[in-house]
């Protein structure tokens, strides 16, 4: 049984879904990783990982258009430290959730024909955001 592990910085432009399915799968051909299972943990609670469609970008503007109807901004929330769009994000986050486990096969993950890996950021200005990347397997 072997493991490996790192982290991931992804850069995000604001609110938005950013793809890591290909940083994710470079990370385990170059670790010569053939079978087991891999986490994924984004280490924020105003971001989330998820896995959805990668082939029409508008699956992906509706479910950030609904996530928004879901926890809209100026609602009343009590917690607003950062700005309006603190808590909405923390309520995203949660919906969406901050970890994600994928079967490994013959070097690659086994995801369906359209899905990919995505980061969701939740807060409107850019951030730097980690996902931290832990593989177990033969």
């Amino acid at each position: 049984m072997r493991q490996a592990s790192t982290t991931l910085t992804i850069a995000t432009s604001g609110r938005g879904l950013t793809e890591i399915t290909r940083d994710v799968a470079a990370w385990l051909t170059e670790g010569g990783i053939q079978e087991g299972l891999l986490t994924l943990l984004c280490r924020h609670t105003s971001a989330s990982l998820l896995i959805q469609e990668n082939a029409a970008r508008e699956v992906r503007t509706d479910l950030m258009a609904w996530l928004e109807r879901l926890a809209p901004e100026g609602d009343g929330y009590l917690h607003d430290d950062e700005g309006p769009d603190d808590m909405p994000a923390h309520l995203r986050a949660t919906l969406t959730g901050v970890t994600l486990q994928i079967p490994v096969l013959d070097g690659q993950m086994r995801l369906g024909t359209w899905q990919g890996i995505y980061l969701a950021e939740h807060r409107r200005r850019p951030h730097r955001r980690e996902v931290a990347m832990h593989w177990i397997g033969e």
